[in-house]
């Protein structure tokens, strides 16, 4: 199958012109018309993972995060990601990214997070367009409401935790609940004036805790783990649109971030 047929497949779903202006999404290495014998699906492109892609015969990686974001100052890509570049260009392999303009999709990166806690009446958090089609985060309402304490045991569980990090408990019960895939804290204010009772997300820092003063929940379950799900979406689309189409999953470890 030409590249440019999964390409097209990908932005007809998740067009480019919807991804954050800060962001690099597309075909970032390779040419569309090259014959794509299988795809690999991964949240970020690390090594091991072209090794892998290698290893199955497979010449096209599908990534959430982008291989790079070239600095503006400097034009210059860091050290690790050319050879990352180098390594897939020797190996004939593709690289196609699909990141914010994932997450702008109404049906995207957050409102699947919504899904996997059964979340009714999902609606997008910060709306982008006219019509509340396109924008960032999901919002909605637990089938049955649950105690702040339980309601982070709960999280534990189903999106498979060890850890978690909160701001403090309120004792009250959760029923609203606000969701923003990666990085979320600039949606803190949104959460609070949808009424949420907790935002779920990642990447808060230490100063990020005292903003809620007692209006909100904001729990931080970890970039990676808030966004592992998507490789699935993505695998999901493309078995849909091209069934007989060899894609699946990498295996490689990618979350770069480790526990103690």
């Amino acid at each position: 199958m030409l590249l440019s047929e999964i390409v097209k497949i990908l932005e007809d779903w998740c067009p480019p012109g919807h991804a954050e202006d800060f962001d690099n999404v597309g075909l970032l290495v390779g040419d569309q018309k090259c014959e794509i014998n299988k795809a690999i699906i991964t949240l970020d492109i690390t090594h091991d993972v072209i090794d892998e892609c290698i290893f199955s015969e497979a010449n096209l990686i599908i990534s959430f995060h982008p291989l790079f974001i070239i600095d503006p100052k400097t034009e210059i890509i860091d050290r690790r990601v050319n050879d990352l570049i180098i390594k897939c260009l020797n190996n004939n392999i593709n690289v196609y990214c699909i990141h914010t303009n994932l997450d702008n999709n109404k049906n995207g990166t957050s409102y699947q997070l919504g899904k996997i806690l059964k979340l009714k009446n999902q609606k997008i958090l910060i709306s982008n367009d006219e019509d509340g089609l396109r924008g960032m985060g999901s919002i909605g309402f637990m089938d049955q409401p649950m105690n702040d304490y339980n309601f982070l045991n709960f999280l534990k569980e189903k999106f498979n935790l060890n850890y978690l990090r909160h701001s403090s408990l309120l004792n009250k019960d959760i029923k609203k609940v606000a969701l923003v895939a990666g990085s979320g804290s600039f949606a803190i204010e949104n959460a609070i004036s949808e009424k949420a009772d907790c935002l779920i997300s990642s990447d808060y820092k230490y100063h990020d805790f005292f903003k809620p003063n007692k209006r909100i929940l904001i729990i931080d379950i970890g970039h990676y783990e808030s966004e592992r799900h998507i490789k699935g979406i993505i695998l999901n689309h493309l078995k849909e649109k091209i069934p007989k189409f060899a894609c699946i999953i990498a295996k490689s470890k990618t979350n770069p971030v480790n526990y103690f």
